[in-house]
């Protein structure tokens, strides 16, 4: 097995001389996803993305590795590492490197291209959600080899349109099936950790339904004091049939559809997260002096991220800015409407549900339309084998120091539904570094850089615990 002084000087020597100036590099480029960029094809910074880290992946000297850039025509690329293992058994690890776009609010020493260095973090879009990935999968494998520690073959597979719901992972899912093979575990580091004190993991995942609501009354504005008191006004139109589908005073979402049962398991495992945290589950969040959470209870907080729909208004047209804002009653207001499903939750029959509610019997005959994006189904992920779940214990215990917590999360991760569903008989090892105020998707996200380290090390240490339990070729 490992030996973890090894393994975190080995890490922590790769990370401080390679994987940090790399990332710094990549931090600059502004490689949005395509749903952000549509034109990004033609603006060339996925390439440049992907070729950076296509180039930082070919200088690791991994003996037998293979990589390729795999183009499937119309679609974003992706990357595709083969390495051979000691066993005909497959682990596939996974992670991408479009972005979010920049977003407001970033500190004036700060921005989303504009890499900094601060406090043992690194600023910048991208680089812990997740550009970091495939830099930390190959170094995990190169610790197992530094100490000729035996390994199954790994596959790593690192997509380039996730941001956007990865609408083109299914055809390189379909086209690359025989390269990737049957893995039996899968680690993706993607997704986050509720403290930097110990290895946490993932169980689940939301789903999400994503779309426009508009609401049009008038060809055109007209004076606000003339059509005021006649004409209908967009935005009380629409913040009724919002009214429609959540609870004005609490945030719950009214469809049914919406909702599923919470299986005993994860609400066991969410008291269990909040004892770890300490009951500080909002702690993390910038809440202004006098707002309050939702919940007073922790652990209903826990439930609410992670296993109950949610609606957040992501963005606005129609309602020009304050220094435009002329006495007129406008024609349209549009919004965009992000709505996080449970674990479980048939999104199509979801989405299908919000649609009804939003357009039915609109107030005064106004015009409103929901059209929505392809919708994201969520991820439960199956019960813990023995082998991995102790295997995730003594790794934290010997990186972190600490036990292991797990915990589901709030966010979305196509790929994860997509190979639960693929390989049902798969362990999943779904774990990351987005934690408390690293803010994926915001201002100011930063990269926990020790947390990135220790993950590594972690990684290394499942991979290697995999391959012992596994059955030797004869």
């Amino acid at each position: 097995m490992l030996d973890a002084a090894t393994t975190r000087t080995f890490v922590d020597g790769v990370w401080d001389d390679s994987i940090v100036p790399t990332l710094i590099e990549y931090i600059r480029i502004p490689n949005e996803s395509p749903q952000f960029d549509p034109d990004w094809a033609e603006h060339g910074h996925m390439d440049r993305a992907v070729e950076l880290v296509a180039g930082w992946c070919r200088e690791q000297p991994i003996e037998g590795m293979t990589l390729e850039v795999v183009r499937l025509p119309g679609r974003t690329p992706v990357i595709v590492m083969e390495i051979p293992g000691d066993s005909d058994r497959t682990v596939l690890l996974y992670g991408h490197l479009d972005k979010q776009p920049p977003m407001t609010g970033w500190d004036a020493d700060k921005g989303p291209w504009e890499p900094v260095l601060l406090d043992g973090k690194l600023y910048g879009r991208g680089g812990a959600d997740d550009g970091y990935a495939a830099f930390a999968s190959l170094t995990a494998i190169r610790a197992l080899r530094e100490q000729r520690v035996s390994h199954a073959r790994c596959v790593v597979l690192i997509e380039a349109c996730e941001e956007s719901g990865s609408p083109d992972l299914p055809a390189y899912i379909e086209a690359l099936r025989e390269r990737v093979g049957t893995p039996d575990l899968v680690v993706c580091l993607d997704s986050g950790c509720g403290n930097y004190d110990q290895l946490w993991t993932t169980t689940s995942l939301r789903g999400m339904v994503v779309g426009t609501l508009a609401v049009d009354v008038l060809s055109e504005g007209v004076h606000s004091g003339d059509a005021g008191g006649i004409a209908p006004e967009t935005f009380r139109v629409l913040r009724r049939v919002l009214d429609r589908i959540e609870d004005p005073d609490t945030g719950r979402l009214l469809l049914p559809e919406l909702h599923v049962d919470i299986p005993d398991a994860r609400v066991g495992q969410a008291a269990v997260a909040a004892k770890a945290l300490h009951g500080q589950v909002a702690a993390k969040y910038p809440f202004l002096d006098g707002v309050t959470a939702l919940h007073t209870d922790p652990v209903e907080l826990v439930l609410n991220r992670t296993w109950r729909p949610a609606l957040a208004v992501t963005g606005q047209a129609g309602l020009p800015d304050l220094a435009s804002a002329g006495n007129v009653l406008r024609p349209t207001t549009s919004v965009k409407l992000s709505i996080r499903l449970p674990p479980g939750c048939d999104p199509v029959a979801a989405q299908d549900a919000v649609k009804r509610a939003l357009e039915t019997d609109p107030p005064h005959g106004a015009r409103v339309r929901f059209d929505a994006d392809t919708p994201c189904e969520g991820w439960n992920a199956p019960e813990l084998a023995p082998w991995l779940e102790g295997a995730l214990e003594r790794a934290s215990q010997a990186y972190f120091g600490r036990p292991a917590c797990a915990m589901g999360e709030g966010g979305t991760i196509p790929f994860m539904a997509m190979l639960g569903a693929g390989f049902p008989q798969a362990q999943f090892l779904i774990t990351g570094v987005l934690g408390p105020k690293s803010n994926a998707h915001g201002p100011n996200e930063f990269l926990h850089l020790e947390t990135g380290r220790r993950l590594t090390a972690c990684v290394a240490h499942v991979l290697a615990e995999h391959h012992a339990q596994a059955p030797r070729e004869p």
